[in-house]
Order: structure tokens, then sequence, then C-alpha cells
């Protein structure tokens, strides 16, 4: 089982509490010398408070209209500071203002070249087609199993909330070439497509077995007929949610009991005691051991996936040889399981 290095991608928007601040901080500085303008005319020079607060202002805003009242020296001196003041606050806003938007776009731009380089690093991880709320939930599932993902998505509120979710995301139609290469087709070890478009699923399968011949595509199907045309578009699974929703239903009335253990030993994280599925590769630690021997270390064997006449064998000997090639669906664990599966 491989562990995820991705890095979570930042968050959307984190400028604006910065924006906030600074705008808070402008506003008072503007209060701040008005109310010291004005009051600069009152205590000083014995003007009204209407007269000074629009002097103050005027000449704050470099307006430019005739004085409200004859200066004199200090009159004019204090005119000029404020006057420098306004100068100051407009030169000020303007660099603000250049600068969030500058700052935001090389943010933005760093951003996307760390995504890129952080997919670029992944190998032996899932794509994962539409961030709806099936592909969600295969995105979390996967990450409890430690299998990075990179999530494909056109639309910004599903990118955005995959990044505050933490995946790696790709912002693009997943049935563009350029934008499965992207997302590292032909590095990873599946793909996930879950639109709710059966004709798009149809099409990211095609363009995705295309590209990578090796790849293990799990394709959504949101009506019956789809099924079919799926796996001739090279799916090696298609799942319709209603369709398991419905078996689901059924087998929960029937056997609650069972649902819920298999549905606890299929959810990362919720019991010691796992499922999982392993292949015994040439050469690996599993090749030429036999089912006692795993039966010895905690691991059972509930079955031997293999390309022969009996494709599941449910019920194999304990001297039965495991040969390079075979799938194992075994049983025990999670402790064990996992260091089993790191071995493999």
């Amino acid at each position: 089982m491989a562990a995820s290095s991705a890095l979570p991608p930042a968050l959307p928007g984190t400028a604006v509490p910065r924006i906030r601040r600074w705008v808070t901080i402008w506003l008072a500085v503007v209060s701040g010398i008005v109310v010291v303008g004005t009051l600069g005319y009152v205590l000083f020079f014995g003007w009204s408070f209407d007269d000074a607060i629009y002097m103050t202002v005027i000449t704050l805003t470099t307006e430019g209209y005739r004085e409200v009242r004859e200066l004199d020296a200090g009159g004019r001196l204090w005119t000029m500071l404020v006057a420098v003041a306004g100068v100051g606050i407009i030169f000020g806003t303007v660099g603000f203002v250049a600068e969030t938007f500058v700052a935001e776009a090389f943010s933005g731009r760093r951003q996307r070249q760390r995504m890129n380089q952080a997919v670029a690093a992944l190998q032996n991880h899932f794509i994962l087609c539409g961030y709806g709320r099936v592909g969600a939930t295969a995105a979390r599932e996967l990450e409890h199993a430690g299998v990075p993902v990179v999530v494909i998505d056109t639309q910004p509120d599903s990118v955005d909330q995959a990044g505050r979710d933490g995946h790696l995301v790709v912002h693009g139609d997943a049935t563009r070439d350029e934008v499965l290469v992207q997302a590292g087709v032909s590095r990873a070890r599946g793909l996930i497509t879950t639109v709710d478009s059966d004709a798009q699923n149809v099409y990211v399968t095609l363009s995705a077995r295309a590209l990578n011949p090796r790849l293990f595509i799990v394709a959504r199907a949101n009506d019956e007929g789809s099924e079919g045309k799926l796996r001739q578009a090279g799916a090696d699974r298609v799942v319709s949610p209603y369709a398991r929703a419905g078996r689901q239903v059924a087998e929960l009335a029937t056997r609650p009991r069972v649902a819920d253990f298999i549905d606890f030993a299929l959810s990362h994280g919720q019991l010691a005691f796992s499922i999982e599925e392993l292949e015994v590769a040439e050469g690996g630690p599993l090749a030429g051991q036999t089912v006692a021997e795993l039966t010895k270390r905690g691991i059972h064997v509930m079955a031997i996936v293999s390309h022969g006449p009996r494709p599941f064998d449910t019920n194999a000997p304990m001297d039965r040889v495991l040969l390079a090639g075979d799938q194992l669906i075994v049983s025990g664990t999670a402790e064990v399981l996992k260091a089993l599966g790191d071995t493999v």
C-alpha cells in the first residue's frame, strides 16, 4: 500500500483576512487625519466645526476649492501639512491596491506551479474525474487507504472543495487528453470517473484507455443501458450508484448484521479487522508460500482469483501453493494486513 506524499494545496482566498486588515488600517488612518485636521482648524485658528471639516476634506482630496477663510502663515502651514497627508493617502492607496493585485497574481501562479510539481512527482496514484458527492466519497476512501489522489473537475466550486479537502487538483475537462496527461495518467495506477453524464464517462474512459492501456478504470453508470458501453470503452469495472444502493438496502433489510459487518470491514479506519485484495508478484514474498503459512500469520485466505477454469477458489486447501499472478482476497487484523501489503 502506497503512502500519499501529496501536499494539500493552499486554500483559495487566503488573502481575504489580509485585505480586510489593511482596509481597516486605511480607514483608521484617513479618519484620524480628518479628525486631527479638523481639530487643528478649530483649536488653532478658531474656525467653526463645519468650516474646519470642509476645509480638511477638500484639502485631503486635493480638490483645490477656494479657502473657506483667509489664512495667515500658520493657517497656510497647517493646510500644507493636511495636503501632504492627503497626497500620501492617495499614493499609499494606489500602491496598496497594485501590490495586492500583483501579489494575488503571483500567488496564483506559484500555487499552480506547486500543484503541477506535486502531481508530476506522483507514481501509482489514482485519478478521480468529477468531485461531486460520489467522487468526494471515493476520494475520502482512497485517502484512508493511503492512495494518492489527483482530482479533475471543471466546476470552480468542486475544485475549491477538493483543495480544501486536501487533494491535488487539476482544473480542466477530463475528456481532453492534455488534462489527463497533466494529471499523470501514464504513471497512474487507476482512474475513477464519477461524472454525472454517461456520455462524458464513456469519453473519459476511451481517452484514458488510449493513453494508458494498463490503467485500471472504474466508471460510474447513471443509466442501466450505459454499463455495456462503458465496458466496451475500456472500463474494468462499472458501478451504478442507484443499483448498488438498491442492493444494499435489500441486504440491510434481510441480513442487516452481515451487511453492517462487511461495510465496516471494507471501510478503512472503522474496525481493527479488515478485508483486502493482494496480488502475488513474481519473486515476491508471497510467491511459493502456502495457504497454511498465511493462516499461521493470522491471515485468512477467503478466495484466490486466478485465470484458470475456476476463477474464484473460495475453499483453497491448506497446501495450495501461491503462484505469481494469483490475486488473494484476505481477511485479518488491519495491522497484519497493512504489514503484509507494505511488503508486496
